[in-house]
């Protein structure tokens, strides 16, 4: 058995139902759970002393696509939106292997943990023919850093040729994907409490996956017991291409295909209509907002203000990393706070409405609301920690709970905790020498991109 305490917090902020804050209070985790909040201190095999700091649950990332931490910034790319964008950056994605998936998850994985998330879904979709086993890499990326993972066998089968947008060098056969997803779900998808690593099954996007595809995952995730998440309304032109191409529009296009329910999520969900929103709210059907990637990719605003009033199931994401260029659930909070009470003035969401979206909502997009998102006695021990006596927070914190969302933080936080045990101390990697990590993967980062 092994014991964490967190002694003597300035502030808990807990998100739970009662959104409950505790001053000057003791977390108490045994085995990864937490077994009391509040004034006891009994004695613990780690005990981190939390005098002024706040005490937050661990963010829930559930959108990204890891692998893109290797390609962003590219000048090529700067000013195009979704479609040109990525027609452009298959081309690199086509050199994908284990190692390029490896390291760019480690990257972005510890940049994760680095600012307070401590669950991260990834949305991995390219499979180049013979680059190897991707998500096993990935798995094994998140073991070595510590964070727990939903990690996703995405596809796709729609080439250029098809009428889709990839070149045929990523695309499968249905049969292939759906082979390779019975593998991957019988070798890490762990449906235990406290898991640390779950498999969904996402189809890429509407664009670039065939109906058969969208079906026959849907009837496969139902019969193992997965999650479905895929890509939708996130532009425009994804709109009249499923009018065009099958005469409806996205969400009903979908909903043909058994792809509603609280067992799915899309990522993005910008150009939702009101009966559209109403639909998803009647049967739970969850949407991640990415906001900083629907910025740069001129793509739109997320309704996120009506679907919280409307009780849509609502998380967080940082989208991938060559279209956010970063992979930061802080910088994510606050730039949603900021672009909200811009575009929605007194209807937008407040500062710990948007923490309780990157923390409950993301937990419940993952099924897991009953495991993460809040810091209560019976849950996972996930949590980050702030010294709020540094320089950009003087005279920020009386309201803790809103903190970051209205002023942010700027530098990585000062612990972060996954079930129980320290993955960031003193905002740096715990588990993994984080020099050394940088030049792995900047050497790696050269030798893929100029193969591309």
């Amino acid at each position: 058995m092994s014991t964490l305490l967190i002694r003597n917090a300035a502030a808990v902020v807990t998100c739970d139902a009662k959104d409950t804050v505790l001053s000057h209070g003791n977390l108490f985790c045994r085995d990864g759970r937490i077994e009391s909040i509040g004034n006891a201190c009994p004695a613990a095999d780690e005990t981190i002393d939390a005098t002024g700091m706040l005490c937050y649950p661990g963010l829930i990332n559930t959108h990204h696509h890891l692998y893109q931490v290797f390609s962003r910034n590219l000048p090529q790319v700067q000013n195009m939106e979704l479609f040109d964008w990525l027609v452009t950056l298959y081309e690199i994605w086509k050199g994908l292997n284990e190692d390029t998936i490896r390291l760019s998850s480690m990257t972005g994985m510890g940049e994760l943990m680095k600012n307070g998330c401590t669950t991260c879904f990834d949305h991995h979709y390219v499979f180049p023919e013979h680059a190897g086993d991707l998500i096993g890499a990935q798995r094994a990326a998140a073991e070595s850093l510590g964070i727990r993972v939903h990690l996703s066998r995405g596809s796709m089968d729609l080439s250029r040729k098809d009428g889709g947008l990839p070149p045929d060098t990523v695309v499968q056969s249905v049969d292939a994907i759906l082979k390779d997803s019975v593998r991957l779900i019988e070798a890490y998808h762990d449906a235990s409490f406290q898991s640390m690593c779950r498999i969904a099954l996402a189809p890429c996007s509407p664009f670039s996956v065939s109906a058969e595809l969208l079906r026959q995952s849907a009837l496969l995730a139902r019969q193992y017991g997965v999650r479905l998440h895929t890509h939708l309304c996130e532009t425009k032109d994804e709109e009249n291409y499923t009018l065009e191409k099958v005469h409806l529009r996205p969400l009903a296009y979908m909903e043909t295909l058994g792809w509603v329910g609280s067992d799915v999520w899309y990522a993005h969900g910008i150009h939702f209509n009101d009966e559209e929103l109403q639909l998803l709210a009647k049967t739970q059907t969850g949407v991640c907002h990415c906001p900083i990637s629907n910025m740069k990719l001129s793509s739109g605003i997320a309704r996120i203000p009506e679907m919280l009033q409307l009780g849509i199931p609502v998380g967080l994401g940082v989208d991938g990393s060559a279209s956010n260029d970063g992979s930061n659930l802080l910088e994510e909070l606050r730039v949603s706070f900021l672009l909200h009470r811009l575009n929605s003035s007194k209807a937008a969401p407040s500062g710990y409405d948007l923490l309780k979206v990157a923390t409950m909502g993301s937990a419940k997009l993952l099924g897991r609301e009953h495991e993460i998102g809040s810091l209560e006695v019976g849950k996972c021990a996930d949590l980050f920690l702030i010294d709020q006596s540094r320089l950009e927070l003087v005279g920020a914190c009386y309201d803790p709970k809103s903190v970051l969302g209205t002023v942010g933080i700027k530098g990585a936080v000062d612990y972060t905790v996954v079930n129980g045990k320290v993955t960031v101390r003193h905002g740096r990697l715990e588990n993994v020498e984080e020099e050394k990590l940088v030049y792995e993967a900047n050497k790696e980062v050269t030798r893929y991109l100029k193969n591309a």
